[in-house]
């Protein structure tokens, strides 16, 4: 809770770092280039990280001079009435922000599809945002969505494995419910077995249990329809023919009921199989060989998805032209932490538009021209 909580508060104090640096106003040649409030935003967000994830749209809406309409996820309700309170604590003035709840076909639709709302941010899969672009194309409101990913972390021959194999934490943490996760672990052939080998002995150190507990170092997944996901996306890579090295189908050991799922690493994964083309959503990640840096491009850009990638390697300037190869939002260098004055956001189905910083402000506001005002002087 601690990381949901800090990651909200960091979303807000940028916005305000933010918003103290933009100018509203510019002159371009000469014109005067204005950006104004979009209006009445819809903001719907997924359950994974149910704090981060609105604090990110509702900073910059609110930033931005607009107004919020809020569809939680109605698996999170408590999070969203917590917040909530917080919002009428801090004095914001009634009707700037408003919280509905419900589910997604009914109640997310229709805020889609409200002649009122100027503007929809999603966040959530890839399927359910195709369904939100549908919805809102009847008013022609401008939609803005993080969706799916399938992030490929490309190791080239020269990185620390050791330090590349503890990467792991990623597709582990928050039980490897994060959109950004590095479920697709590319290695070069000739250090495939040490690398597995690696992640073996990292995963078999995670504890999985109740989060009440001090020495669990992973919980359970959200309920029982992704729990029951997640076993069948292991059970394909078995079926598939994937080398299964750590994890697999059922509870982990010692626990006899809850919707807890070993750490589940796969080799000899090919790019065609299922668990290296559909996000799982889930502690599960697939390694997979290449013979050279650009078969390993290749292979990483060999999906529908492209929100985020990951390379690690000793040489800064051969690591930055991969990742200048790689067709994904997000590049991270050898493990480097997330930050939110970088724009997120993904390419190809992995969604549209931009959050974090000043590209997450511009989301909410609209450009004007000014034309023919030669000797006005900007606001």
């Amino acid at each position: 809770m601690t990381a949901h909580t800090s990651t909200g508060i960091a979303a807000f104090k940028q916005a305000i770092v933010t918003l103290r640096e933009y100018d509203f106003e510019t002159r371009m040649g000469d014109n005067i280039v204005r950006r104004e409030p979009i209006g009445v935003c819809g903001l719907i967000t997924a359950w994974n990280w149910p704090i981060q994830l609105i604090s990110t749209k509702l900073a910059a809406a609110l930033a931005a001079g607009c107004t919020v309409v809020w569809k939680p996820s109605e698996f999170t309700p408590l999070c969203a009435l917590g917040l909530a309170e917080v919002m009428h604590a801090a004095g914001v003035p009634a009707g700037v922000f408003n919280l509905i709840n419900g589910d997604g076909p009914t109640v997310g639709s229709a805020l889609c599809r409200h002649a009122d709302i100027d503007m929809v941010s999603f966040t959530g899969s890839t399927h359910a945002g195709v369904q939100v672009a549908e919805a809102a194309a009847a008013t022609v409101k401008r939609v803005s969505q993080e969706l799916g990913g399938k992030s490929a972390n490309i190791i080239l021959p020269d990185a620390d494995l050791a330090a590349a194999a503890l990467e792991y934490r990623a597709f582990v943490s928050n039980t490897g419910q994060s959109c950004h996760s590095p479920t697709r672990i590319l290695v070069h052939r000739e250090q495939l077995e040490e690398l597995v080998q690696l992640l073996k002995e990292e995963c078999a150190k995670v504890k999985v249990g109740a989060p009440q507990d001090p020495a669990t170092s992973m919980g359970p997944v959200v309920n029982k329809a992704q729990f029951e996901r997640i076993q069948k996306y292991i059970q394909s890579g078995l079926d598939e023919g994937a080398r299964l090295v750590h994890g697999g189908v059922g509870l982990p050991q010692g626990l006899d009921r809850g919707y807890f799922v070993k750490p589940t690493v796969f080799a000899d994964v090919t790019p065609a199989m299922t668990i290296a083309r559909e996000e799982i959503f889930g502690p599960v990640v697939v390694v997979l060989a290449y013979r050279d840096e650009d078969e390993a491009v290749e292979i990483a850009n060999d999906t529908p998805y492209g929100l985020g990638g990951y390379v690690f390697s000793s040489d800064r300037r051969k690591a930055q032209a991969i990742g200048a190869r790689m067709r994904a939002g997000r590049i991270f260098y050898n493990g480097a932490p997330s930050n939110n004055v970088a724009p997120m956001g993904g390419y190809k189905q992995s969604g549209n538009g931009r959050e974090m910083g000043v590209f997450g402000l511009e989301e909410y506001l609209e450009v004007k021209a000014m034309i023919g005002f030669e000797d006005a002087v900007p606001a």
